[in-house]
């Protein structure tokens, strides 16, 4: 797929509505795809090295965010603002990727997101930088693109960060932004949970679901109705009762529905091929 690296300027009829109004937007935008002035946005950022319970609240509520009609803005990083994107694409839906480098492929950051480029653009999404093509990412080009982040956003959902994160940098652009943040909560144990917690003790809406979320935003209407989902046979409804409170490494779903190795990951991809379980990465399946 052939680049085509275009800018817009503040003065631009097509420059976002929101992105404009915070204390110091991009004189410049450099982007990919599709810019929009006016669209609901909720930004989805969080920690790179990402839980099971953080991979599978991610995917969960951005799945239910999309299908109620929320763009999902994030960094590109690897970790959850990789999952936000790519549990975007996989509903069919757009997504704004905003970038802490240049968008030439010899600039962006990470490598190995090369590939998620093209699928958010095929996708009908875009990609954004106030950076000129050329530019490589440094300790302050990162943290600097995070007020564009947010400022694009209704809202910021942190999904596990630690104290000193680039996603309390973004809460914190929100706040001045006057944009609202919600927060996930966590085992007290981890250190990926003590920003989130610290977001909480401080004004940001704890979250559970994608329904806090909407509910905050007065998008009660968009609530989206769940299909209950079930095996076809005995074996498979083995597998998702066992799924039912909460993702599991396959080495705890062979323990708990005593089949064997190979049966156990038969039926996983049967069921993930089916839409009703997801392999959020390293052998760890969640019901969906």
């Amino acid at each position: 797929m052939a680049w085509e690296i275009k800018s817009l300027s503040i003065k631009d009829k097509n420059y976002p509505l929101p992105l404009k109004k915070i204390k110091d937007p991009p004189r410049v935008l450099y982007f990919l795809g599709k810019i929009q002035e006016k669209e609901n946005c909720l930004a989805v950022v969080g920690t790179r090295r990402c839980s099971s319970y953080g991979k599978e609240a991610a995917f969960k509520i951005v799945s239910d965010l999309v299908e109620s009609g929320l763009t999902i803005v994030s960094g590109f990083a690897p970790g959850i603002d990789t999952i936000a994107h790519k549990t975007a694409i996989e509903k069919g839906k757009r997504t704004i990727a905003v970038l802490g480098t240049g968008l030439d492929r010899k600039s962006i950051y990470p490598k190995e997101n090369l590939k998620l480029v093209e699928k958010i653009l095929e996708s009908g999404g875009a990609l954004i930088s106030e950076f000129k093509p050329g530019t490589h990412g440094t300790k302050y080009t990162f943290p600097k693109r995070n007020r564009i982040i947010s400022g694009l956003s209704l809202g910021v959902l942190v999904i596990e960060a630690r104290l000193r994160s680039g996603s309390l940098i973004t809460a914190e652009y929100a706040k001045e932004q006057k944009r609202k943040i919600f927060a996930l909560p966590g085992s007290i144990f981890s250190q990926t949970s003590k920003g989130c917690h610290f977001l909480i003790k401080n004004g940001a809406k704890l979250v559970e679901s994608a329904e806090d979320i909407l509910e905050e935003l007065g998008m009660n209407k968009l609530r989206v109705k769940k299909e209950k989902v079930e095996g076809k046979t005995s074996q498979e409804s083995l597998i998702l009762e066992a799924l039912k409170e909460g993702a599991l490494n396959i080495e705890k779903i062979i323990e708990k529905t005593k089949l064997s190795p190979s049966r156990v990951a038969s039926l996983l991809s049967i069921l993930e091929i089916e839409g009703k379980v997801k392999n959020l990465g390293g052998n760890i399946f969640s019901k969906i």
